[in-house]
């Protein structure tokens, strides 16, 4: 099939393990292309997202030895969705597919092989989707899935167990440029854009080398920009919420002016304080709530770029 693929990977202080995934991307484009999956034009693209570490110095040597392999480096560190939508829409304009796939080398590249030929039957986009967690700990399955489902709860929608690990065609590539948000959660993007779309499923290895990048605490992070992104059902709640302590709030009145017009009046310290302070505690969620949403208006009117790519291993060839 006389169709190039760009396999799109963002890089954070990956030195310990690039060594060691590299030839393994490197392998699997060349195995792509005897296949005749892909072409010879294919490439394995490192999308270096302000590493203090050496590993842009890796990328360049990486990509003087072997043609195939290219790598460009953005400014300053501006995060995974950020890292990994400038390696998408730089490859868009030189390819037909993309895979996007982390660097650690959990997720199954013999994927890639599936993920092409649904591609080639007609499909724009192809989710990678994990078939289950047996290599998470306990606490890490329960929260993972537990983000699935929220995230389904609060109105984003999303691939259950589907990270970023996916085939998009240039079509669909197209499709997701048109989407100016700063804030970006690609997870939620994709699906929105449209197109035939299908999933591969695998089983996901241990990370190969280094640490994680993705703590609980970015997890958590990553999850309320999804869902303040995507969908207003947070609001929406709250606008229930204030109904049922409008509701509550008149019964306690009503209540009020009944046991005083008859002569009941008990003090009752411990009760007002309660009453205060769960109205206070609801009233301060609520408004964070709105912060969020007010926070993401602010940076989106500034338009801000969401990358500057500063240069790439083709400059060095010119």
């Amino acid at each position: 099939m006389d169709k190039s693929l760009y396999i799109v990977i963002p890089c954070y202080n990956e030195q310990e393990v690039l060594p060691i995934t590299a030839p393994m991307f490197l392998d699997k484009i060349n195995s792509l292309i005897e296949q005749g999956l892909c072409n010879e034009k294919s490439r394995v693209l490192f999308v270096n997202d302000g590493s203090k570490d050496d590993t842009w110095n890796i990328i360049q040597q990486l990509a003087e030895k072997h043609e195939k392999i290219v790598g460009l480096t953005l400014t300053r560190n501006r995060g995974h969705q950020n890292a990994l939508l400038a390696g998408l829409m730089w490859a868009k304009d030189r390819c037909d597919v993309t895979i996007s796939i982390d660097c650690d080398g959990q997720d199954d590249i013999n994927a890639m092989d599936e993920m092409m030929k649904n591609y080639h039957e007609g499909c724009h986009v192809v989710y990678g989707v994990r078939s289950k967690r047996d290599t998470d700990t306990f606490f890490k399955r329960v929260t993972a899935e537990g983000f699935y489902k929220f995230m389904h709860i609060m109105g984003a929608e999303t691939v259950f167990n589907h990270a970023d690990y996916r085939l998009m065609s240039k079509e669909a590539l197209e499709g997701l440029a048109q989407f100016k948000e700063v804030n970006l959660f690609l997870r939620g993007q994709v699906p929105m854009v449209g197109y035939k779309s299908t999933a591969v499923y695998y089983e996901r290895n241990e990370r190969i080398a280094g640490e994680s990048h993705y703590p609980f605490s970015k997890m958590l992070n990553l999850a309320l920009n999804g869902i303040t992104s995507l969908s207003v059902k947070p609001l929406r709640y709250i606008t229930g919420i204030g109904l049922v302590m409008a509701v509550v709030s008149f019964v306690i009145f009503a209540y009020a002016i009944f046991t005083k017009l008859f002569g009941n009046t008990v003090s009752g310290w411990t009760s007002m304080i309660a009453v205060m302070t769960l109205i206070g505690g609801i009233q301060l969620f609520c408004l964070g709530i709105i912060g969020e949403y007010i926070g993401k208006i602010y940076s989106e009117t500034k338009a801000r770029p969401r990358f500057i790519i500063e240069k790439t291993t083709e400059d060095d060839k010119e």
